[in-house]
């Protein structure tokens, strides 16, 4: 790609070119350390796709550091290839079918000044199992909320056991915050505090009974669209918590 040609302008052409070009340096091609930055922020600074793009991507800002990461991981060619298509394949299978839905890329947004890796890497398993693997999406979607409970807690000092119950991680949380319904004498928000309470017990129950954390053997197997729903209300949830939490934080700053 020369420096003068332009860059692909649609997601899906630029995470073609990106995966084009990696493979084509980490094989002893030819690539240019311009085109990689140029598309790769493209698609870092794209809130719906960052997390589906590959962990090497997001931490290798040029070339150099990515020839560092891979010339260690893997000795031959064939190797680096298949590598370099199996972690582009949920940015490009997502890309083809159109999956990323609009409040996939509101949720992730909420959740960067976390700075937490465990909240994002279970949103981003959440998001990429949907389809593919529903029990594991709706295990990772209920792991997300507790890892949003539990950043929460440290940071504002609170007490919790490692074993504690998401249900009472999750009153504590919204005592702190001030979102159990009790706390209110108007009873519309009376009544949707206790529906968000409701949602987070339920997502608990679900998770229990047909995520991919106990036994296998059962009847029913969530499918996509269940999957979809437990992930959508895990992520609404948990960003909620976020927005709510950091802005108590900037009012208690002034």
């Amino acid at each position: 790609m020369d420096e003068q040609e332009s860059l692909p302008q649609s997601p899906m052409e630029q995470a073609a070119a990106l995966q084009d070009l990696l493979i084509s340096h980490a094989t002893g091609g030819t690539a240019a350390d311009w085109a990689y930055r140029s598309l790769r922020s493209e698609l870092v600074n794209n809130a719906a796709l960052q997390h589906l793009l590959p962990k090497f991507v997001r931490t290798s800002r040029d070339l150099a550091q990515f020839w560092q990461f891979i010339k260690f991981k893997f000795q031959h060619y064939t190797e680096r290839r298949e590598f370099i298509w199996n972690e582009f394949r949920p940015l490009l299978d997502a890309l083809e079918k159109n999956g990323s839905a609009p409040s996939d890329g509101a949720i992730s947004d909420a959740f960067v000044s976390l700075n937490c890796d465990t909240v994002s890497r279970a949103w981003a398993k959440a998001l990429e199992r949907r389809t593919e693997d529903p029990e594991g999406a709706i295990t990772a979607a209920r792991t997300l909320l507790e890892a949003v409970c539990k950043r929460i807690l440290n940071d504002s000092g609170i007490a919790y056991a490692g074993n504690e119950d998401f249900s009472v991680l999750y009153r504590k949380v919204a005592d702190e915050l001030k979102l159990a319904p009790e706390q209110y004498p108007e009873k519309n928000f009376k009544s949707i505090l206790g529906g968000c309470q409701n949602i987070v017990n339920l997502l608990a129950t679900l998770r229990n009974g047909l995520g991919d954390a106990h036994a296998p053997n059962r009847p029913v197997r969530p499918l996509p669209r269940h999957a979809t729903l437990a992930v959508n209300l895990a992520g609404t949830m948990a960003s909620f918590l976020v927005e709510t939490w950091q802005a108590r934080k900037e009012k208690a700053s002034f």
